[in-house]
Parts: structure tokens; C-alpha cells; sequence
């Protein structure tokens, strides 16, 4: 039967319903037949490929809950594999997302009425990263409780630091940044008792990484993002990158096993985010240095997203705003799709815009808002909330008046220390009356 399988691989690419049916007939002959149990994987794992590469999400669902009869004959380790396989296979069709959790939810089902536990576990894990692709965060934080109370009586450490660490996701997502801080700690101190493989322990880096970077510590988010880089060193080769592709999410699942474009695209992310921070800090000069030492970094040299990074920190260094928003427009995909990067653009946008503001008002004592926005090129009414912005931040100090359509800049006011004075000389005096009210009761 091996010349069947060989037949139907050879029509794979040219007629693909008859490689389908080819393969049909090897997965699911009885069991009197002379197919081996090998036959049957390779027929099972060719069909999933197949419907991979033709985009039918509905067929590869039908396979997953057909070949049921076959995962039971085989034994529990290789079923687990395969399973993880074939769910995975989702990730490469388009729109695959939902049919991709109801396969893995009854999968889910299917394991736990085999008492398969930790084929149940593992796939439960693997339902709460595709709730946070799907933005399900209740459903990923319900699922991630239950979980997350058997696991700490099985004393699990390296499923407890993945859960963790979806859990420090999930909660990233919702911006509960006190919650997911605390999440990658339980990760961090459960991956401390046990060896922690490099790709599980570069997404803990990176996770650690983006939570700095939220907070504004760039500098420690930094020195995250490198050990990331550095950690998937090993597992990538030369040149397997897309040069084209953005980066993937953080939403990805570093903890298994996956091939070395997959970790390349990882320390791409990784870089993205380390130029990302050298523009946030105000060194964009230390890009370039960064670009020119180091095999891993003058890889990633000609690619768009770091073509698009360096483009923004010119950007920056000129304070132009015009530029600025040209290489948004140009790169909109390298600099829109990742949240992280885009949220910190959108920052500096602002910063960007607050200092152009504030080199062209600095002459004037009162002047007309439409000649500022015709100078910064904007519309009025943005340069207007801005500059109503600014005000009540106290960037400087004015007032709109919008009946005449003007800024009025006053002098910044000195600080008058006489009410300050007044103030502890009264509570100096209060407590002089005190003394000698406590000393006079004592006579």
C-alpha cells in the first residue's frame, strides 16, 4: 500500500480530490485491511496538509473529528502529538480561527471522555491562546482558573509557567497591568525550580519585556527584548525569514516546538522592539551603531519593518513632524499591525506634535491658530484640542480665545513664597500655643 500513498502524493498538486480520496481510503480501511498503523498517519497528516494548502477549514474539521477511531487505536503519547498537529493546522487557513476552537474544544471533550488527562490539559492550554487571538478574554481567564487549581495539585511546573504566562497575557490584553505583572511572577518562580527551555524562557522575556515597555521603563524593557533575541539564537538558521512579513503577535505560543522561521520571526519582533525602545529613550543615533555590530541584527538590516523603525527615528531626530506622519503613511503595515509598536508611536506622535507646537508658538505673546496650523500643516481643530491640551497640562500657559480665533500666551508666573511663609509661620505660632496651653495645665 505504500505505492497507493506514493500515488496519491504525486496527485496532490494536480488533482487534489483524487489525492484526497486516495488518502480517504488508506485512513479509514477496516481493520482487516493490510494498511499499517504508519500508512494511517502518514495518510491522516497528508489529508490535514492538503486542506491546509486548499483553505478548507470545514473539511479539516471533519477530518480532525473522523480519524476519532484511529487516535484511540494508537497509543496515548503519539495521539497527543498528532492531535497537536493536526489542531495546529488551522493556523496556515485563512479564517481559521473559529472553526479552529471548536475543533479544539471538542477535542477537549473527546479527551476528557477517554481520560486522556494530560492530552486534556495540553489541549485546554492550547484553547486559552486561541481565546486571546479571538479577544475572549472571559472565557480565557474562566478557563485559565480551573486549569490553573489542577495543575497546582499535580505540581505540573512547566504546564503551571505556560498558563502563567497566558494568564499574564490575558490580563495584558485587558490592561491589568498590576494582575499580569503578578501572573509572570507565578511564571518566573515556577520556571526558577525547573529547567526552562530556551523557547519557553524567550517568551518569558518577552512577555517581561512588553510589560516594561508599558510602564515606561524602556531600559530594562531593553535588556528583555536582547536576552529574547539572543535566547532563540540557536534554533534559527540563516536567511528563513520573509522579508516581507511583518512580525508576528505576542500572542503566538513560544513553548512548543516549531520550526526555525518561526523563531526567526520571533527575534524579529524582538529587534522591532529593541529599535522601538531606542526611539522611546531619545537615542535614535544609537540605531544605526545597533544595526552594524552583531550577526543577528545585520540580518534583519534590509527588512521593512526595521527599514520603517530606522525611518521614524530619522523622523525624530529632526523633530518633523511632516516626516513623520509620511513614514506612517508609507509603512503603515510594518508600524499598525503590532500593538505594542503602535501604541508607542501614537505617544511619540503626540510628544512629536507638542514640541513642534511649542517651537512655533515660543515668539509670539498672541497669535492667530489658523497660521499655526497652516505652518505645522494640520487642521485647525486638531492643532486647537492640542493646544487646549497643553494648556491644561500646563505645558505652557495661555488661553484660547476662540471668539477671535487666537492663542494668547502669557509669562510663566513666579512662584510667591509669601503664602507658603505665612503658612508655617501661623503653624509655628499654633504650635507655640500648644506648648504653653500643655504648660500652663501642669501649674
Amino acid at each position: 500500500m505504500a505505492s497507493q500513498l506514493e500515488q496519491a502524493q504525486r496527485l496532490a498538486k494536480e488533482a487534489p480530490q483524487q489525492a484526497i480520496e486516495l488518502y480517504s481510503s488508506v485512513l479509514f480501511a477496516d481493520s482487516a485491511s493490510s494498511y499499517t498503523v504508519a500508512d494511517r498517519e502518514v495518510a491522516l497528516l497528508s489529508l490535514a496538509a492538503l486542506f491546509e494548502r486548499m483553505q478548507d477549514a470545514a473539511a479539516l474539521t471533519k477530518l480532525i473529528n473522523g480519524s476519532q477511531g484511529y487516535l484511540t487505536a494508537v497509543s496515548k503519547a503519539k495521539s497527543s502529538k498528532l492531535i497537536r498537529t493536526l489542531v495546529d493546522r488551522f493556523n496556515g487557513i485563512e479564517g481559521g480561527l473559529q472553526p479552529q476552537i471548536a475543533t479544539c474544544q471538542g477535542m477537549v471533550e473527546w479527551a476528557r471522555g477517554e481520560n486522556r488527562e494530560y492530552l486534556r490539559q495540553a489541549l485546554e492550554t492550547r484553547l486559552i491562546s486561541l481565546y486571546l487571538d479571538n479577544s475572549m478574554y472571559t472565557e480565557a481567564l474562566a478557563l485559565i482558573s480551573l486549569l490553573l487549581s489542577e495543575l497546582k495539585k499535580l505540581d505540573d511546573k512547566m504546564q503551571l509557567v505556560e498558563v502563567h504566562l497566558l494568564e499574564s497575557r490575558v490580563y495584558m490584553a485587558i490592561k491589568n497591568l498590576p494582575k499580569s505583572r503578578a501572573a509572570l511572577t507565578s511564571a518566573r518562580t515556577a520556571a526558577n525550580s525547573i529547567y526552562t527551555p530556551p523557547p519557553l524562557q524567550a517568551h518569558l522575556d518577552l512577555q517581561s519585556g512588553t510589560l516594561h515597555a508599558d510602564e515606561g521603563d524602556f531600559k530594562t524593557a531593553y535588556s528583555y527584548f536582547f536576552e529574547t533575541m539572543e535566547g532563540l539564537s540557536v534554533y534559527v538558521t540563516p536567511k528563513s525569514v520573509d522579508e516581507n512579513a511583518a512580525p508576528t503577535s505576542a500572542a503566538g505560543d513560544l513553548s512548543s516546538a516549531g520550526s526555525p522561521a518561526t523563531y526567526e520571526q520571533r527575534q524579529l519582533q524582538a529587534f522591532a522592539y529593541m529599535l522601538l525602545c531606542k526611539i522611546m529613550i531619545q537615542q535614535p543615533d544609537d540605531i544605526t551603531a545597533l544595526l552594524a555590530t552583531g550577526k543577528t541584527a545585520s540580518k534583519f538590516r534590509d527588512h521593512r519593518t526595521v527599514a520603517a523603525l530606522q525611518a521614524v527615528a530619522k523622523a525624530q531626530k529632526q523633530r518633523s513632524l511632516a516626516d513623520f506622519e509620511r513614514v506612517l503613511s508609507e509603512y503603515r503595515d510594518e508600524l499598525q499591525n503590532d500593538e505594542l509598536i503602535r501604541n508607542h508611536l501614537t505617544a511619540l506622535y503626540d510628544t512629536l506634535l507638542e514640541q513642534n507646537l511649542v517651537r512655533l508658538i515660543e515668539p509670539y505673546s498672541r497669535v492667530e491658530i489658523a497660521h499655526i496650523a497652516k505652518l505645522i500643516g494640520l487642521p485647525i481643530r486638531v492643532v486647537e484640542n492640542k493646544l487646549s491640551q497643553m494648556i491644561l497640562d500646563k505645558v505652557f500657559y495661555g488661553i484660547l480665545d476662540q471668539g477671535n480665533g487666537c492663542l494668547v500666551i502669557f509669562p510663566e508666573p513666579k512662584h510667591d513664597s509669601t503664602y507658603d511663609t505665612t503658612l508655617d509661620t501661623i503653624k509655628s505660632l499654633s504650635n507655640v500655643v500648644e506648648s504653653l496651653y500643655a504648660k500652663a495645665a501642669t501649674l
